[in-house]
């Protein structure tokens, strides 16, 4: 499978039309694909944003003429009913035919509880949601007068009457854990999770619960994407790339620091006392042969596309530097 290499568009650091603009600056750079976050709040209130990534990712599809466009990820079970996702990512297909895939996840507390006022439920019934939203929205594409009985969601002879012109959109299954990994390699297109959380969760848990999902199921493996987001900080000047990764000092926070935390002045409050140890979630290079080595361990795992996601404000260097001495140098080592 070809080596694809994606740009991640930081919809919590940039206002709609500046993330537009980057992402057609990241095609005309080289890269092949371009995913958004789908949040309804960002992880730190000062100078955060939130575009809608529907209405984005619409205007995208016409911006762009090359790159392939998806969520990493969209929580399609609380803020959405899945039958309107599947109409919105039916239309964004027919706008850019075979360009269009949709990451889908189980969800953050802080994008649903607020928007919605509802309590939070245990992840086995966020997992319940997720597994019934994807065969919903799958049958939703491919049949008419679809009725839905399922313990979350139902449907009552319900038709999409602009269907994806390639029969279905590529769904994939974004895991932090092997439940979800697993599910990933049952049923979807593709398989997306995070860089910086220790090699071996990545070796030893995350692909190997694909694979088992996959073989149980009697699907092949290889056919299954595997897509990771890298953060990556890169720039000539050092003491800038470690910097840089201040302003995303949330992901540095344990597990048990952010969980139920809801508002994002909290988040950034918690986050303020770590921005020294922000890097550690980071490939911080000023060297291109350097920054390589530190890609290196995630392509020889098997990951076939990797979607880069830099935490500068500058984000017109970054992917005139990365287009220049990053990306050709990948697709001639590992393409």
């Amino acid at each position: 499978m070809k080596l694809k290499l994606g740009y991640k568009a930081s919809a919590e650091q940039f206002g709609p039309q500046e993330l537009l603009d980057l992402a057609v600056l990241a095609e005309e750079k080289g890269f092949d694909s371009v995913w958004v976050s789908d949040h309804y709040q960002p992880f730190r209130h000062t100078d955060g944003h939130a575009p809608f990534s529907l209405s984005w990712l619409g205007a995208a599809t016409q911006r762009t003429q090359r790159v392939t466009l998806g969520t990493s990820v969209l929580t399609p079970t609380f803020r959405y009913h899945p039958s309107i996702v599947a109409q919105a990512f039916a239309t964004l297909e027919r706008l850019a035919p075979g360009r269009v895939i949709l990451g889908v996840g189980t969800g953050e507390s802080m994008n649903e509880v607020p928007v919605t006022g509802m309590e939070w439920p245990e992840f086995k019934v966020r997992f319940g949601r997720l597994k019934e939203s994807v065969e919903l929205m799958r049958r939703l594409w491919r049949e008419d007068f679809v009725t839905y009985h399922g313990e979350y969601f139902q449907t009552r002879e319900v038709t999409l009457y602009d269907k994806p012109a390639g029969g279905a959109v590529p769904i994939y299954v974004g895991a932090s854990g092997e439940v979800a990994a697993r599910f990933a390699g049952r049923v979807a297109d593709g398989f997306i999770c995070t860089s910086g959380k220790g090699m071996e969760l990545y070796s030893e848990k995350l692909l190997p619960a694909v694979r088992e999902g996959a073989e149980k199921t009697g699907r092949d493996y290889e056919t299954i994407v595997k897509t990771i987001e890298m953060k990556v900080s890169y720039d000539h000047d050092r003491r800038q790339a470690m910097e840089d990764t201040k302003l995303w000092a949330p992901l540095a926070l344990p597990a048990e620091d952010k969980a139920g935390v809801e508002d994002p002045r909290e988040l950034e409050r918690r986050a303020k006392g770590i921005e020294d140890q922000a890097h550690r979630r980071w490939l911080v290079s000023d060297n291109p042969e350097e920054h390589l080595e530190q890609l290196r361990p995630y392509l020889e795992l098997g990951f076939q596309e990797l979607v880069f996601h830099s935490p500068t404000d500058r984000q017109d260097n970054f992917l005139q530097l990365y287009g220049e001495e990053i990306l050709p140098r990948l697709r001639e080592r590992w393409s």
